[in-house]
C-alpha cells in the first residue's frame, strides 16, 4: 500500500516499483546474511566498551597540549579491543583514509627499503603518495623507497605465486588493498586476506602486512587484523564512523608499529601522550557504536542496486551471489551522460543540497575529472549515501552507503525514473 501511494504522489511508474520489490523478493536470504553478521558485530563493539567501562567523563575534552584526556585514550583502547590488536591510534587530525595510509608508510618505511603493492594498482590517491603519478614534493620516491606492484590474475585475485617471487632481502612492507578503488573487480574477502598473508610470512616473518581497510570495516563478522594482518588503516568517514563521526582515521595493530606511526603524526618522545580530540570522542564512539547496523544498511542498499542493475543487464561488481568485502557497488554504465544522470539522481534524493546539480571537475589526487554526489549531513562522507565516477572508459558509477535501506530505495527508484524518461532503459 505505501509503495502505490508514493507511486500515485510522485507520478512513479508501477512497472518501475514492480522492478524493485522483485529484486527484493530474490534477496531475502541475502539479506538475513548480513542482519546475521550486523548483530555479531554490533554486540561486539557493545562488549568492548562495556569491558574498557566507557562512561561520561569521558566525553570531556583538554586544551593546549591534550595532557590527560581520558576519552581520547578510551577511544584508542577501545578501537584496538573491536580490531583485535595491540594498540590502536584514532585522532580527528588523520584528515582521510589516504593520510592514514601515507602516514603509516612514511613511518614504516626508510631510505632502501621496499613496499609492494600485492592487489595490483593502488587507489588513485595513493599513486601520487608513492610518487608513481604526479610530481608532488614529500612522496615515498622521493624519500628513496623502492615500489613495485603485483598484477591481480585475469580473475581479479591476488597472484600469491608472483607476489612471493617479487619478495627480495629489501621487501619492508606489503600493501594489500582490499576494497576496489576505481577499478571493477570485487574487494577481497578475509579468507583471501587470511591465505595471502600466511603465505607471506611463510616466506620472512618480519615483513610487515599492511591492509587499506577503507570501506571493509563490519562488511564480515571477521576484519583482516583477526587473520594475520600487522596493521591496518582506515577513515572515519567510512563505515567506522555510523555516518556520525565528523571527521578522522585510524590505524590498528602490533604495539611498537604503532608507536613508530605515533612518533610520526607527532613527533618522537611526545607519540600518542598529545594531541587535541577537539570535542569530538561523543561523535566518534557514537558513531562506532552505530557502524553496525549503518554498515548493514549500507549493504542492503548495494545489493538492492546490484539486483535492479544486474536485471536491467548491465555488468556490475560483485555480482549479487559474491561474497562482499566491501560497501561499494560498481556498475558499468558504458556512457558518460548514464554516469553524470546516476550521480545527479543521487545527489537529488539527498537531504542535504539535494538543489545541487554535481558536474565533473578536477579534483585534487585524480588524473581524471571526478563527479561526485553526497548530499551528507558529513561533507564527503561515504557510508552515507553516495556516488562516484572518474569520467573515463568505459564509464563506471561507484555507489556506496546509506544511513538507511529506504532512503537509498527511494534513491534507486529516482533513478530509474531518470533514467527512463531520457530513454536510458
Amino acid at each position: 500500500m505505501t509503495i502505490k501511494l508514493l507511486c500515485k504522489q510522485k507520478g512513479i511508474d508501477d512497472k518501475l516499483i514492480k522492478k524493485i520489490t522483485e529484486a527484493e523478493e530474490k534477496l531475502k536470504d541475502r539479506f538475513q546474511e548480513i542482519e546475521n553478521n550486523s548483530e555479531y558485530n554490533q554486540i561486539k563493539v557493545l562488549d568492548a566498551m562495556r569491558e574498557e567501562r566507557l562512561d561520561s567523563t569521558n566525553f570531556n575534552w583538554t586544551t593546549g597540549y591534550g595532557y590527560g584526556d581520558m576519552g581520547r585514550d578510551k577511544v584508542e583502547s577501545i578501537y584496538k579491543r573491536v580490531f583485535s590488536t595491540e594498540d590502536a591510534l584514532v585522532r580527528p587530525t588523520i584528515v582521510s583514509g589516504t593520510h592514514a595510509l601515507y602516514l603509516t608508510l612514511s613511518a614504516l618505511l626508510s631510505s632502501g627499503d621496499e613496499l609492494i603493492s600485492a592487489a595490483g594498482s593502488p587507489y588513485d590517491t595513493l599513486l601520487k603518495v608513492i610518487g608513481v603519478k604526479g610530481s608532488e614534493p614529500g612522496t615515498l620516491l622521493e624519500g628513496g623507497i623502492k615500489y613495485k606492484e603485483v598484477k591481480l590474475k585475469p580473475d581479479n585475485t591476488i597472484d600469491t605465486s608472483s607476489l612471493i617471487n617479487s619478495i627480495t632481502s629489501n621487501t619492508k612492507v606489503i600493501l594489500i588493498q582490499r576494497s576496489t578503488g576505481y577499478s571493477f573487480r570485487r574487494a577481497l574477502s578475509i579468507e583471501e586476506i587470511r591465505e595471502v598473508i600466511k603465505k607471506i610470512k611463510l616466506v620472512r616473518e618480519d615483513i610487515i602486512c599492511m591492509i587499506d581497510n577503507c570501506y571493509g570495516e563490519f562488511v564480515d563478522v571477521y576484519e583482516p587484523t583477526d587473520v594475520g594482518a600487522d596493521i591496518m588503516a582506515g577513515s572515519l568517514i567510512k563505515n567506522p564512523g555510523g555516518g556520525l563521526a565528523l571527521t578522522g582515521g585510524y590505524i590498528v595493530g602490533k604495539k611498537n608499529l604503532v608507536q613508530r606511526i605515533s612518533n610520526r603524526l607527532t613527533a618522537p618522545g611526545i607519540g600518542k601522550d598529545c594531541g587535541l580530540t577537539f570535542g569530538t570522542t561523543r561523535s566518534t564512539l557514537q558513531g562506532l557504536f552505530l557502524a553496525p547496523m549503518i554498515v548493514k544498511e549500507s549493504l542492503k542498499s548495494a545489493l538492492l542496486f546490484a539486483q535492479v542493475f544486474k536485471d536491467l543487464g548491465y555488468e556490475i561488481t560483485p555480482k549479487v551471489e559474491d561474497n562482499r568485502g566491501d560497501i561499494i557497488q560498481a556498475i558499468k554504465m558504458k556512457s558518460k551522460e548514464k554516469v553524470i544522470e546516476f550521480c545527479k539522481s543521487i545527489q537529488s534524493s539527498s537531504p542535504v543540497d539535494s538543489y545541487v546539480s554535481p558536474e565533473p571537475w578536477d579534483m585534487p589526487g585524480y588524473d581524471d575529472p571526478v563527479i561526485m554526489a553526497s548530499g551528507a549531513f558529513i561533507e564527503g562522507s561515504s557510508i552515507e549515501l553516495s556516488a562516484d565516477a572518474p569520467i573515463r572508459e568505459p564509464y563506471i558509477v561507484y555507489f556506496q552507503g546509506g544511513l538507511n535501506y529506504y532512503h537509498s530505495k527511494y534513491a534507486l527508484i529516482e533513478i530509474l525514473s531518470k533514467f527512463h524518461n531520457k530513454k536510458f532503459l
